[in-house]
């Protein structure tokens, strides 16, 4: 890269919003996308000048006549500059798991201001999904190869096939199990006495219930103490 080009990108780190806001109505004039308009603005003013979102968004205000690039002074609360949008967004993406505390500290915003933003931005944290296994790849290309097989044989056999099928599972059994305060919820008057319930624990002690069927019943049901 050539001095001149360094110094060019270095300027254009620097900019003003109405700056880019001026861009994407020349090249929204001239027929451009907003996803082609965002694409440039990464490459010339950086990833983080502004989000796709916001692109769409001016898109749409110049689509509907707009020709002020600047801020319109409103009553009532003031709006989130994108500049302070974009910084939020920034944070969340470099770090998923950061919290609203952590964010007020770094960026010296009221934490009120941070939820506001946050949710204009469509965030909501999201915990991950249990799944029962993680599957590798070499996990997934074997059960493609079994339920092949399986359809195979079921053309060849048919119902004779799904009769030699014989299925296990096991899972733990508490003694004693009680009932949940969600179970025990009746309709009732608001005038009539309200029932009580004392609070009962599960048993500690609990069996491991093993069960084979087939699909014309069970087969064999064994329990094991612990």
């Amino acid at each position: 890269m050539s001095a001149s080009t360094s110094s060019a990108s270095a300027s254009l780190s620097v900019h003003a919003q109405c700056e880019l806001r001026a861009v994407i109505r020349f090249l929204h004039s001239r027929g451009e996308t907003p996803a082609a308009i965002h694409r440039q603005l990464c490459t010339s003013y950086g990833s983080t000048s502004m989000s796709i979102k916001n692109v769409r968004k001016w898109c749409r205000e110049f689509s509907n006549g707009r020709t002020n690039i600047h801020d319109e002074a409103r009553s009532g609360r003031p709006s989130v500059s994108d500049n302070l949008q974009e910084q939020v967004e920034s944070e969340l993406r470099e770090d998923r798991r950061v919290t609203v505390r952590e964010l007020e500290e770094k960026l010296q915003i009221p934490k009120s201001l941070l939820h506001r933003i946050i949710s204009d931005l469509g965030y909501r944290k999201c915990s991950a999904r249990w799944v029962p296994k993680m599957l590798t790849e070499d996990h997934k290309r074997q059960r493609i190869e079994s339920s092949r097989e399986v359809l195979e044989l079921y053309a060849e056999e048919g119902a004779v096939f799904l009769d030699s099928i014989v299925t296990g599972d096991e899972t733990w059994v508490y003694h004693f199990t009680p009932e949940s305060k969600q179970q025990s919820m009746e309709w009732r008057h608001s005038f009539s006495p309200q029932k009580r319930k004392f609070k009962v624990t599960q048993s500690a002690r609990k069996i491991m219930a093993t069960v084979f069927w087939d699909r014309k019943g069970v087969l064999l049901a064994n329990r094991d103490y612990h």
